[in-house]
């Protein structure tokens, strides 16, 4: 069985698909605008360098802060230090506490003022903050954030129960340390000695500011990020709703008609579309029209073969059958006549039959060369003269290069021939055929007129029919195959001109076929 379509088996480069090529358009367009999506939810995971770059930067100002309470403190009298510590944790919103050297606290700024933060039960808070909480878990997890340890007093509150303060009185140097709070919002320590080998001061502060702002840019984020990916979706929707839909529909169409169930199949030509989809939907209903009539004629032309050649073959056969049983040689003679006759009108019918048949196929695969219709008729009447012939033919022969067209030079000359035997079939003894040849403006116009009786106004179209034949007064019948004008009128087409026939211009009796033809360009 043949396949139902030829086509090369590698697709060009340019069109073809790998693994895409086996999702729906639909899903294609639903991946894409997922992905844009997928790239602005990355913003998440810019939040996260945007709270370090906070927390760093908070953990900074808190080395700077405690070395100047050190220094400040370091100058203050012991018994106003109670006091200055008050001060300066209510200024910088953080816990100050004062050890001796022997590592015994000796004063905290929380004593003679309001605590400045507050460690929160996450056990007593609301679900938002236990969701918050678990998307702060989640994106540490995505972008693989270091574990901090947790932050917790101790039960004795000494200087050896703080690293930040053993590693600074070590290092001679602030020491700044991040934790997580139990609601996983940074506590921030800084340790830092006022002289060395003596007194050490230590600062902590629940940073939940920094906690807070990234939240809130994250919730803000998740609206746009919710609010465009419902935007995006419909308008993914919308546009396979506007691109898939109408080639669903044009490929049911080219289905049904490459499957011929429906004679008249109606594929969808989209006028309200000025995009590509419409010039597809209408190139398609076009072509599908176009095929159509291509059916149709060949069907057509097929039954009026069998007509055609039914006819000779029945008048031979009889001749045939008769010549048997007949013994009068002068019937003989007749009758054999007749068979000559009829056999010579099935060979002109199946020359012209299988010329007319093949002649778009040949036409769309013969390269076009300029050819100047002026020496090309001249050439053929030459040619007709040297034969003899009774009827005279005129023509005006162009200047040379004026009728210059693109074409087949051998299709041409068979298009003139056709339209001459066609004049001289019709025209009386003793008359003239005249051939003319110009351009006009970018047509090269060819006119052929008889003296003939001319073309009745209702048959001028179906004289250019396939096995249309007006045979002329006293001409014995079959000696036309009524192909002529047919096949001269599908070269004419083949090389985009046209053909028609009118009455005479001069007044004259008689027809005039007119043939324009576009001209080479320059």
């Amino acid at each position: 069985m043949a396949p139902d379509t030829v086509s090369p088996k590698i697709e060009e480069p340019d069109l073809s698909l790998r693994w895409s090529g086996r999702l729906s358009l639909t899903r294609r367009i639903l991946a894409v605008n997922i992905f844009a999506l997928a790239l602005l939810a990355g913003g998440f995971f810019y939040l996260d360098s945007y709270r370090i770059r906070l927390i760093d930067d908070r953990m900074d100002r808190a080395s700077r802060e405690i070395w100047l309470i050190a220094q400040a403190l370091h100058s203050t009298p012991a018994m106003q230090r109670q006091e200055a510590l008050a001060r300066f944790g209510k200024q910088t919103g953080t816990r100050l506490r004062l050890y001796s050297a022997d590592g015994r606290l000796q004063a905290d700024s929380w004593r003679f003022s309001q605590p400045n933060y507050i460690l929160r039960d996450p056990d007593e808070e609301a679900w938002q903050r236990h969701v918050a909480r678990a998307m702060d878990k989640g994106i540490d997890f995505v972008v693989g954030a270091p574990t901090l340890p947790l932050f917790q007093e101790p039960a004795v509150d000494r200087t050896d129960e703080w690293p930040d303060m053993m590693i600074a009185r070590r290092a001679g140097k602030p020491e700044v340390s991040l934790s997580l709070a139990p609601d996983r919002t940074p506590m921030i320590t800084a340790g830092a000695e006022l002289e060395r080998g003596g007194n050490t001061l230590l600062m902590t502060t629940n940073a939940r500011a920094i906690t807070r702002t990234v939240r809130a840019e994250r919730f803000r984020l998740g609206v746009v990020l919710a609010v465009t990916a419902i935007v995006s979706v419909l308008l993914s929707l919308f546009l396979a709703r506007t691109i898939v839909r109408p080639l669903r529909r044009l490929a049911r169409a080219a289905v049904r008609v490459r499957l011929g169930r429906a004679r008249e199949v109606v594929v969808p030509r989209l006028p309200s579309r000025r995009d590509e989809i419409g010039m597809l939907a209408r190139a398609l209903s076009d072509m599908s029209q176009a095929l159509r009539i291509r059916i149709d004629a060949t069907e057509a032309f097929a039954a009026d073969v069998t007509h055609e050649l039914k006819n000779p073959l029945a008048s031979l056969r009889s001749a045939v059958d008769t010549l048997g049983t007949v013994r009068d040689p002068e019937a003989q003679k007749q009758l054999l006549a007749i068979v000559h006759d009829d056999v010579l009108r099935l060979d002109r019918l199946i020359t012209d039959i299988a010329e007319a048949s093949r002649m778009d196929a040949q036409l769309s695969r013969t390269p076009f060369d300029p050819v100047d219709l002026g020496p090309l008729i001249e050439q053929l009447l030459r040619a007709r003269r040297e034969n003899g012939n009774g009827i005279r033919i005129a023509f005006a022969r162009p200047r040379k290069g004026v009728a210059v067209v693109m074409g087949s030079e051998s299709r041409l000359v068979r298009v003139v021939e056709n339209l001459l035997d066609n004049a001289v079939s019709f025209s009386p003894t003793g008359g003239v055929v005249q051939i003319e040849s110009t351009r006009v403006g970018d047509d090269v116009i060819i006119k052929v007129k008889d003296e003939g009786p001319g073309v009745p106004q209702d048959a001028r179209e179906a004289i250019f029919r396939r096995f249309h034949s007006q045979r002329p007064e006293g001409e014995s019948f079959g000696r036309h195959s009524g192909l002529g004008l047919a096949i001269a009128k599908s070269i004419v087409e083949g090389h985009n001109g046209t053909i028609a026939v009118e009455d005479r211009d001069d007044g004259a009796k008689g027809a005039c076929f007119i043939i324009r033809l576009p001209a080479a360009g320059e």
